[in-house]
This record gives structure tokens, C-alpha cells and sequence, in this order.
């Protein structure tokens, strides 16, 4: 069959592109990849009668695909205008009552939150537009985000001292972040796991035998991304006393080191405090982050990284299998260190605090109504 010709739709090179592109997404409306297949064919000399045949609609919709691109360019592709398009199944008022119940109420039942279900039956619709809704007005029940506003008294000091560590180390140092990644457990799986395979996630059982722990102290290298680690049976001040003179033999003597720690009672001992301030030990300073503020400490967002790719999917029959792959994972992280860096300032950081010590105050007074 012979294929209608036409005047090509005038468009640029820049215009063409930015239509293959949307033809060619997976996920943009339906509406917009058709209508932009359409202009491409329109652009090639395709007649609007084929044009229509191909994209399933009618030659008039093809001469208002033209229209608008001529007159909207690329914006206007997959547009509804106003006052067109499928009109809203359930009336404004139940949809703000959607809206309000999310955010204001809760079940009867007592329940902690609502589902698409249960609002669903209590607005007589169905789960669909519940979820609907949600999406639209970026509304998510199921969800809760955990936090804990720091009650430090020097809390903006301390945060400005650490910050300004990581975004101006000073010279000739070494800024390690160092904590204890306490009570890390050795377990292993009551059945053997399945591999992965195509279709099907591999499997482990959700219940596990406990072969002992161990205490891992880790100290991260600011600037490098290096970490120095020492498994121990235990995390007393004479534990952590010991991993600081690991520290002490492993930077060079012409270094000063900076330690970033929280605020553990053995990291403030009297005997570590005592060693620190020897006159040998000068060259250490020490800057404690705010309480409830571990999240200042990178060596957490390291943890975090050993944790996920070592550790929480591990088997291990011992402490001594689990300390030996935890040498064996810093080892190679070593080899090729990846530094986490630091973007925000003090004074942004403090800003968004100002603002969340605000909302969290304005809740607890229009919730006591005082």
C-alpha cells in the first residue's frame, strides 16, 4: 500500500530530537509518546489520513496535533486543553475530605494511619482513587521518617567545628571520624539460601542461629576514604584506649590528628582523657559531636556501606569467620577508598534546624491547644 504523502511538519533539528526522545519513553503519558510519533511522521511528509491510521485516531486529532505544534512547540505535545479531557469521577469536596482525613484524623479502629482501603470504605470509592489522590497530592501514610532535634546546649559550636573540619581540613592533619560499630553479630541461617536466578530473588531464612559478636572500631580517613579497623571482644575505655594508640602508631609522627567522636561515655573516660592530654599526645585534638548527633560522623555512612554489601545478607558459623570477612571487605575497600564528602554549611544545616525546632514546637502547641 502506496504511503499518503504530504507538506511536512516544520520543525528543528532540536525539536525532532526532543520528539524521538518522548516517543521513545516508557515512562511518559500514553498520550504524549503517540501524539509524539505522530508529529515525527508528520515531520517526515506522512499524509494526516495515515498518520491517523498508524496511531489509532482520527485524521481531525491529527490536524489538532499539527495546530498546537505550530503554535506550543514541543510544551504543547501531550497538553490537555482546558476544559477537554476525562472529567473528574468524584466530586472536589470528597476529594479535599480524602485529603483531610489523611493528614488530620485517624481510623476508628484505632489503627495508626490510614490505608487506601479503609479510607475507601469510609468515602464510599474505590481503592484505585484513594491511591490516586495520594499520588497526586504527593501523600504517603505508609511512611514515616525518623528524626531527634539535638537538645545540645553548644549545639551550633560543635556543629560549626566539624563542619568546618570536613569542608576546611586543616593543613598538615589527618581528620578521622572515628566510633565503634558495637555488638555486631556473627549469625548463621537454620537452612541453606537459594541462589538468584532469573525471575526469582535469591532467598535466605528469616530465622537465624547466633554464634557470638564482635566489637568493631573503625576510624575514617576524611580526606581519603581509608579506614583503620580493629575487631574486640569487648568496647570498654580500655578497648578504645588500645585502638587509639593503633591510631597514634599508624599516622605519621609530622601529623596532627583530629578526632571527630560522639559523645560514648568510654570515649570521655578519665584514664582516655588522661592519655590524650599527655604531652606526647599534642598532636591529637579532640572535637566531640552534639548529642543526638551521630549523623555529623561519617564513619556512620561507612558502617552503613559495610553493613549493606557485607553483613546484613553474611552467614557466618563464628566470630572468627566474621571477623575474618570483615578484615578481608576493608581490605579491598582499602585498595580503592572512596571519600564521602561533605556539601552542606553550618549555617544551612542550622537553618534547617531553626526551622524543624519551629514546626515540631507550632505541632505540640496547636495539639495541647495552649
Amino acid at each position: 500500500m502506496p504511503i499518503a504523502i504530504a507538506p511536512p511538519l516544520s520543525m528543528t533539528d532540536e525539536q525532532r530530537g526532543e520528539l524521538e526522545v518522548m516517543a521513545r519513553s516508557s515512562s511518559l503519558p500514553h498520550r504524549t509518546v503517540v501524539q509524539a510519533k505522530g508529529l515525527l511522521l508528520a515531520g517526515d511528509g506522512v499524509a494526516n489520513e495515515e498518520i491517523a491510521r498508524r496511531c489509532e485516531t482520527t485524521p481531525d486529532t491529527v490536524r489538532r496535533w499539527r495546530a498546537r505544534f505550530a503554535r506550543d512547540g514541543v510544551e504543547g505535545v501531550g497538553v490537555i486543553a482546558a476544559g477537554r479531557g476525562r472529567k473528574p469521577s468524584i466530586p472536589a469536596e470528597v476529594v479535599e475530605a480524602i485529603v483531610a482525613d489523611t493528614l488530620h484524623t485517624r481510623p476508628e479502629d484505632g489503627a495508626t494511619h490510614w490505608t487506601t482501603r479503609s479510607l475507601a470504605d469510609r468515602h464510599g470509592v474505590s481503592k484505585d482513587m484513594v491511591a490516586r489522590i495520594w499520588k497526586a497530592r504527593n501523600l504517603k501514610p505508609w511512611q514515616v521518617a525518623t528524626f531527634k532535634l539535638s537538645a545540645d546546649p553548644d549545639f551550633e559550636a560543635k556543629l560549626v567545628d566539624i563542619v568546618g573540619l570536613y569542608l576546611h581540613p586543616p593543613q598538615r592533619a589527618v581528620v578521622l571520624c572515628v566510633d565503634e560499630k558495637t555488638q555486631t553479630q556473627a549469625l548463621d541461617r537454620t537452612q541453606p539460601s537459594l541462589p538468584l536466578k532469573p525471575g526469582r530473588a535469591g532467598t535466605m531464612t528469616h530465622d537465624y542461629k547466633r554464634n557470638g559478636t564482635t566489637d568493631l572500631f573503625a576510624a575514617l580517613n576524611v580526606a581519603t576514604g581509608e579506614v583503620l579497623t580493629d575487631c574486640r571482644r569487648r568496647h570498654t575505655h580500655d578497648d578504645f584506649l588500645a585502638f587509639l594508640k593503633i591510631i597514634d602508631r599508624e599516622v605519621p609522627d609530622d601529623l596532627d590528628v583530629h578526632l571527630v567522636l560522639d559523645n560514648l561515655s568510654v570515649h570521655k573516660h578519665a584514664d582516655v582523657t588522661k592519655w590524650l592530654d599527655h604531652p606526647k599526645r599534642a598532636r591529637f585534638h579532640v572535637h566531640f559531636t552534639p548529642t543526638s548527633a551521630s549523623w555529623l560522623n561519617l564513619v556512620e555512612r561507612w558502617f552503613k556501606e559495610l553493613t549493606d554489601k557485607r553483613l546484613r545478607r553474611g552467614v557466618f558459623t563464628s566470630v572468627k569467620d566474621l571477623t575474618a570477612a570483615i578484615e578481608l571487605w576493608v581490605q579491598h575497600w582499602n585498595d580503592d577508598p572512596r571519600p564521602f564528602v561533605w556539601h552542606k554549611t553550618a549555617a544551612q544545616i542550622i537553618a534547617k534546624v531553626k526551622r524543624g525546632r519551629a514546626a515540631l514546637d507550632h505541632h505540640i502547641k496547636s495539639a495541647t491547644d495552649h
